[in-house]
């Protein structure tokens, strides 16, 4: 129970700093921390992470969201999740953990590639550039909906990623928009795996109470923190999960 209350806290401050990433750590905190089944870990950590989000983008909420981009990424996403669980339910659960890994690698890279903001085509909504933006955000979010329901994630640590390189949007308008399609994505992949699932509430609540109220806190909190910091920061973050779930499945 103990594990369970300081992995949740620590997947809300990094939901409420860097607008992603909870899942990546919920999912390995879940299996490895807890000792829950991939099976049941996935759909725990879509309804923890998935408050905890909410939690965190209510500071947020009225400012520093691209509701456009966020409506576009969400809508695509909802089907494509229901499509990965699919799949992923005909999958090896070590593969699934390993293609975590792999994820997080290419995504941390992304970001520490990236040294300049600049803004894009969706950076002030698609009712400017819709022919540019639209397209490109309705692809980034049949992929992030496709691994939320795969990889039993919100996709944050995706979405934040790929509305910054892909997008144009800054980080810190990314990260709202982050938590605002975890939340949609997190939602739609639930209802694909609630099916045959039993909550095990003593562990959901020990381990989303702190999550909730670490988001909360860490979001007020991250608005003085610099954008590259942020960055950096959540680059170091993947990368170091990366390579504790390939450590840990390797040598299961």
């Amino acid at each position: 129970m103990i594990a369970a209350l300081a992995l949740g806290l620590f997947v809300g401050v990094v939901l409420g700093v860097v607008g992603g990433g909870g899942s990546i750590i919920a999912v390995p905190a879940l299996v490895y921390g807890v000792g829950m089944s991939p099976a049941q870990a996935i759909p725990t950590s879509l309804l923890v992470v998935g408050v905890s989000s909410l939690a965190a983008l209510i500071p947020r909420f009225r400012e520093g969201i691209n509701w456009p981009v966020v409506l576009l990424v969400g809508a695509a996403g909802i089907p494509a999740a229901w499509g990965g669980t699919a799949i992923g339910r005909l999958l090896d659960p070590n593969i699934l953990m390993l293609a975590f890994a792999a994820l997080m690698v290419i995504a941390g890279i992304r970001m520490l590639t990236r040294t300049r903001e600049t803004e894009g085509s969706c950076s002030t909504g698609p009712t400017r550039a819709f022919r540019t933006c639209a397209p490109k955000a309705v692809g980034v979010g049949l992929l992030v909906g496709f691994l939320t329901g795969l990889l039993g994630v919100g996709g944050g640590f995706l979405i934040t990623p790929a509305l910054t390189l892909f997008l144009g949007l800054r980080m810190k308008q990314a990260v709202g928009s982050s938590l605002a399609i975890i939340v949609i994505n997190s939602v739609a992949g639930f209802s694909a795996h609630a099916a045959g699932f039993t909550i095990e509430w003593p562990t959901v609540l020990a381990f989303a109470i702190p999550a909730i109220l670490g988001s909360l806190v860490a979001a007020r909190l991250a608005r003085r923190l610099k954008e590259n910091h942020v960055r950096v920061s959540f680059a170091v973050l993947i990368f170091a999960v990366a390579a504790w779930v390939t450590a840990s499945t390797v040598t299961a």
